[in-house]
Order: C-alpha cells, then sequence, then structure tokens
C-alpha cells in the first residue's frame, strides 16, 4: 500500500508550445493569436497535479476546487510556455499551491490553486450517480 508522503515545498512541473490549439483565437475568431487564459490556468494545474501524485494514499487522487491567478504578459505561437506549482498549505485534505508560468522570454503567470485529496472510488460512484440522474431524466433545471 502506497503511504501518504505529502510535504510542504513539494514542486511540480508542466510545459507546452503554443500553438493554434492554445490560442485565444481558436475560442473565438476576434480574438487575439495569443497563448489563451484557460489554457494557462489548465498548465498550471497541470503543474499542481504532478506535484502531488506520486505522494498520495493509494486509491486517492487530487481534484481541483478552486484557481486565482493573473495572466500578466502574452505569449505568441511556436513558444514554449512552463508552469511550476509548489505546494504551500496543507490542512487536512486540502491542498494550496502557489504557481508561476513563464515563456520563453519572460514570466506570463502568477496565483494560487487549490485542491482536495479524494478517495477516487467514492468520487467515481457520486459521479456515476449524477451521469445515471441525467440519464434518467430526474435534472429538472
Amino acid at each position: 500500500m502506497k503511504a501518504n508522503t505529502l510535504r510542504i515545498g513539494l514542486t511540480g512541473v508542466a510545459s507546452m508550445v503554443v500553438n493554434e490549439e492554445t490560442t485565444a483565437d481558436r475560442f473565438d475568431p476576434d480574438m487575439v493569436p495569443a497563448f489563451a487564459t484557460p489554457m494557462l490556468v489548465s498548465l498550471m494545474d497541470n503543474a499542481a497535479c504532478e506535484a502531488v501524485k506520486h505522494h498520495l494514499p493509494e486509491g486517492y487522487v487530487s481534484v481541483g476546487t478552486r484557481i486565482s491567478i493573473s495572466h500578466i504578459a502574452a505569449t505568441p505561437r511556436g513558444m514554449k510556455v512552463t508552469a511550476r506549482a509548489t505546494l504551500v498549505e496543507i490542512y487536512r485534505n486540502r491542498l494550496v499551491f502557489e504557481a508561476e508560468a513563464f515563456d520563453e522570454v519572460e514570466k506570463i503567470g502568477e496565483g494560487r490553486l487549490e485542491r482536495f485529496v479524494v478517495n477516487r472510488e467514492w468520487f467515481m460512484k457520486r459521479l456515476e450517480a449524477k451521469a445515471e440522474v441525467k440519464k434518467r431524466g430526474l435534472v429538472e433545471r
């Protein structure tokens, strides 16, 4: 059985090269061909996942619950972006990360992310139950 080895200071990294699938004009043609903010959020969240995924007990995963970032500089297509997230706080099953992202020239983003450690089996049962409610047409919205 894999033990919980979470500790403050764990750091994860995620990188990608900006392309036509990751720029703002992919979402709306009137937008600019620069690295899209939703992609920056995703990259930072991936870095947070990388920081802790090998330190969770067997059968547990972390899920994103809160993200607050600033996207402070634009990045053109063809440039590599790298995000780094560091675990700065642990309270029970709540994990808080500070993240930064850089392209090949400068810092492009920073922020804080929160993830919760959950039992994967329990989470999947709840997710499947919710899908079943929709399948049966019990959703009233």
